[in-house]
């Protein structure tokens, strides 16, 4: 069993689709006996990502700064919810807590997420796998930008191997597995 955060949109104003995709990641992450770290948050795919966990029996670690609390968006059903100081202390707090990253759809604080594991990984803080979601093409324009990047050696090609895509949750799932075993 690994701790498996996962980074995904926070937005309450999504299409159904990407919250029965986070819903469904969290309930696939239960039926193979992992533990969800999350943001935090009950809102949006965060929020669905952390129900359809628990609805499979995993236990669920949220992280979330006091600004967030006081807005009253807090998982307050969460197992273990941690109430940090700052964001960077929210981030640097979820990837201590997690064995593996999964990334879902989602905006600029999915990405800010990302990046930083993707960075740390890179820097080689960290060797835990970083595995993106990427259903129907939802991240082609940054892998294309990230992909020119690397002609200009703006990115190391290596760094660009620290992530591993998959379309969907269970193979990227599998990808987590076979890297943690």
């Amino acid at each position: 069993m690994a701790a498996i955060c996962v980074f995904c949109a926070s937005s309450s104003t999504l299409d159904q689709k990407w919250l029965d995709l986070a819903a469904r990641a969290g309930a696939e992450l239960a039926a193979r006996g992992h533990s969800l770290v999350s943001g935090g948050g009950c809102v949006g795919m965060m929020g669905a990502v952390a129900d359809g966990a628990r609805s499979g029996g995993a236990h669920t670690l949220g992280v979330i700064p006091q600004s967030l609390v006081d807005l009253e968006v807090a998982d307050l059903a969460a197992d273990e919810l941690i109430i940090t100081s700052d964001m960077g202390t929210r981030k640097n707090l979820m990837i201590e807590r997690s064995d593996a990253f999964l990334t879902l759809p989602g905006g600029l604080g999915t990405l800010d997420e990302l990046f930083e594991v993707w960075t740390t990984a890179t820097l080689d803080l960290h060797r835990k796998p970083i595995v993106l979601v990427d259903p129907d093409g939802f991240y082609d324009g940054l892998l294309t930008w990230l992909d020119q990047l690397a002609g200009t050696e703006f990115v190391r090609t290596a760094a660009l191997a620290r992530v591993t895509l998959a379309k969907s949750v269970p193979a990227a799932l599998d990808l987590i597995e076979e890297t943690l075993s």
